[in-house]
């Protein structure tokens, strides 16, 4: 099929810019007066239009200080920016609603920018605009200095501080580089979702300071070099700067008093550049020409973490639509537990071994079990939700935004996850392999850890036999699903090996036993006539979460760890031998990753299964998962198809915002980015996937790539021997 190219700098036919001005008029609202929404329906011929004025999804840029983040426009409007939690309402929200809250510095009368990019290594956007009169560069940045606290500790921070801190400031600095620039300055918050217009006052004497008056939200105070000017819910400032000459503007809701001074803000800028560079700089790259792939993976991931807990943001938006003008809108704001070994995997991959460690202390600080009269389901242990706030928040109902027009008239706006609530048995697996994989890397196994081992094993125990709602969260009836049995399989087997490192004999073998009967179970029941693996026990639909199957561990244990385990498992006339569940020759694995890239592929995409045969409790299409076409490329690889996997591969590199950034979903006809942006478990799966076909290049060169490769490197990224239930 053909394909139109729609990167940053390309426009589709027929239709101006998203970034420029519509020609339709947008009413302004008074004061205090919730914004008028209009009913639009899924088949409305207003739908396109109202589409028309949303930049696409993949012309967002995203920007973090590791608490804070917040998405900015095309047209250098920052669009989304939630306080003080992100999965707080936002303070601007346009990029869910054109009334909701924006805040722009730019030239006065231009709308497109001539280039926008990262400044290499950070999350600095550097923006560059061609005006009829001049050329004016802005860098835009959500502060990070020093660590202050030298009388206080922080009430946020579970985590051990570090050298660095969030100023809980944005902050943009205009500098005009040829000729002169008209600057002009539009700053409208709206708090609560936009249901709730910003108050502001003059700070001080002068015009160079406001701050806002809303007794019951998060205190913002706008300060710079430039003359303010108060009008209603909005801050208005223009400026003529010529060559040479610049001007700024900082955005704080920290409670200590914000930077006024010029060189304050050049020292964060400094700071800031050099909090990314450091943490980029430990990393582990290859020298390889995707090595900028990765490298912004990595940095897109470190900014969706929350570094006072260690959580990762699955994304940071909400209701930004999978298939546009549908229902198919969640809140990604929070921690998905699933996750939980992606990341690890992913972070001791790249050589960021303290982020590793800080996200499994904050699964500690969730799935430990209950003490000291917490709530628990009666036996002792916490009940295991599959998503959690990143402050550890379990209680998240979620509701709909009927104020909001949606993201390119596409609602319901949804706040909070229903799916909290939903059976979903594959996490047991990822909770007991994420502490795996960190036993591996650190050579030890701390009690804590332990604990939560044996509670999610023995869960399994008792639940393994149940149907859940699966990875995919349906949301129609419960089901057996294939993927949900494997991951029983894995808590069961991993447990095993690590009560086996314990020495302790007896619970080795009883989770052992339950691995071999799961086994068997998925085996028989998880195949259909073809030889294929199944979606779900008794179908003979594919699903693309059976590309994981062939994952490898992707590490070896230590010599002296992996005797233990074989050693002490040997005992009663079994061995563990360090294989995967099936191994990647098997034909029954290369069949169902054959199948799947020829049944639910288009055009070279993977979608996740085929929505007219799943009950997924919505009925209607979706674009193709770039997760999952990155987890083909990875199964493409262990199933020893390493040309077929870099051409996919390759691609799905091209197919990167103009950023670098991914979102959820990729429509396979226009190349368009669909769904919450960007998105953790994207990038997660392209740094596995990249990192594969690497190392198989390597293999097959037998030349090591580049001056950044180390044996242990090799070892953490490529393919090895795996955990296996089959008697020897």
């Amino acid at each position: 099929m053909a394909r139109r190219e729609v990167g940053s700098g390309s426009a589709r036919p027929g239709v101006a810019h998203l970034s420029e001005p519509s020609p339709k008029l947008v009413a302004l609202r008074p004061l205090d007066e919730p914004p008028v929404t209009p009913e639009v329906e899924p088949s409305s011929p207003d739908l396109g239009a109202l589409e028309a004025i949303f930049p696409r999804i993949a012309d967002y840029a995203f920007l973090s200080d590791c608490e804070d983040t917040c998405l900015v426009g095309p047209s250098g409007s920052v669009e989304w920016l939630c306080l003080p939690r992100p999965h707080d309402p936002s303070v601007f929200g346009t990029i869910l609603d054109r009334a909701a809250g924006s805040f722009r510095l730019a030239p006065a009368d231009t709308a497109v920018p001539a280039n926008r990019r990262y400044v290499p290594g950070t999350m600095i956007l550097a923006t560059t605009w061609q005006t009829r009169t001049g050329w004016l560069a802005v860098r835009d940045f959500l502060a990070v200095g020093p660590w202050h606290r030298t009388s206080d500790r922080s009430a946020l921070h579970r985590r051990t501080p570090g050298d660095f801190d969030a100023e809980h400031a944005l902050i943009r600095i205009a500098t005009c580089l040829h000729g002169t620039v008209d600057v002009a300055l539009d700053c409208q918050p709206s708090f609560d979702y936009g249901r709730v217009d910003a108050r502001w006052e003059y700070d001080g004497a002068s015009y160079d300071t406001v701050a806002t008056t809303n007794p019951d939200f998060v205190r913002l105070t706008l300060t710079g070099d430039l003359r303010l000017g108060i009008e209603g819910r909005a801050v208005h400032a223009r400026h003529r700067l010529s060559e040479g000459e610049s001007c700024h503007v900082l955005l704080s809701w920290a409670e200590r008093p914000a930077p006024r001074e010029r060189a304050e803000v050049d020292r964060l800028h400094g700071h800031t550049s050099r909090f990314w560079r450091e943490w980029v700089d430990g990393g582990r790259f290859p020298d390889h020409p995707w090595r900028e792939h990765l490298q912004r993976s990595a940095l897109t991931l470190k900014g969706l973490t929350y570094v006072s807990t260690g959580a990762l943001l699955a994304a940071p938006t909400t209701s930004l639509p999978e298939h546009p003008g549908g229902e198919r809108n969640w809140d990604y704001r929070y921690t998905w537990v699933r996750d939980a070994a992606f990341t690890l995997w992913s972070l001791h991959a790249l050589g960021f071994d303290a982020e590793a460690d800080d996200f499994l202390a904050f699964l500690g600080d969730v799935l430990e079990p209950a003490r000291g009269g917490e709530k628990d389901d009666g036996s002792g242990a916490r009940a295991l939700q599959v998503l959690y706030g990143v402050d550890g928040t379990r209680e998240l109902p979620e509701s709909v935004l009927e104020h909001l027009s949606g993201y390119g008239g596409s609602r319901p706006v949804r706040v909070g996850n229903a799916a909290h609530g939903q059976r979903q048995l594959d996490i047991l697996g990822a909770i007991v392999d994420c502490v795996y994989q960190h036993t591996r890397s650190r050579d030890s196994l701390s009690e804590r850890s332990w604990r939560i081992v044996v509670d999610a094993v023995e869960t399994t125990l008792a639940s393994w036999r149940e149907p859940d709602h699966g990875i995919w969260e349906v949301r129609g009836e419960p089901r057996h699903f294939t993927f949900s049995k494997v991951m029983c399989w894995v808590a069961a087997d991993r447990g095993a090996r690590l009560a086996a490192l314990r020495g302790e004999t007896e619970r080795a073998e009883r989770w052992w036993d339950l691995a071999l009967e799961i086994h068997a179970d998925v085996c028989e029941r998880g195949v259909d006539g073809r030889g294929r693996f199944t979606q779900s026990y008794g179908s003979e639909e594919l699903d693309a979460s059976l590309l994981l199957l062939p994952r490898p561990n992707h590490q070896h244990f230590a010599d002296h760890l992996s005797a233990a385990i074989e050693d002490t498992a040997a005992e009663g006339g079994r061995k563990i031998i360090l294989e995967g569940y099936l191994p990647p020759e098997d034909e029954r694995l290369r069949a169902t990753v054959l199948g799947v890239a020829e049944e639910l592929g288009e055009d070279g995409f993977v979608r996740r299964y085929r929505t007219q045969a799943t009950d997924d409790g919505l009925g209607e299409p979706e674009a193709t998962f770039t997760v999952c076409s990155f987890w083909l490329v990875s199964a493409l690889v262990e199933i020893g198809e390493p040309d077929r996997a870099h051409k996919l591969c390759e691609r799905l590199l091209g197919e990167a915002s103009g950023l670098g950034l991914y979102g959820e979903e990729l429509d396979p006809s226009t190349g368009r980015h669909l769904g919450n942006f960007p998105q953790a478990l994207t990038h997660l799966s392209l740094v596995n996937a990249v990192l594969h076909v690497i190392e198989a290049e390597r293999e097959a060169t037998e030349v090591p790539v580049g001056p950044s490769v180390s044996p242990n490197w090799w070892t953490a990224a490529g393919r090895d021997e795996q955990a296996d239930t089959k008697p020897v």
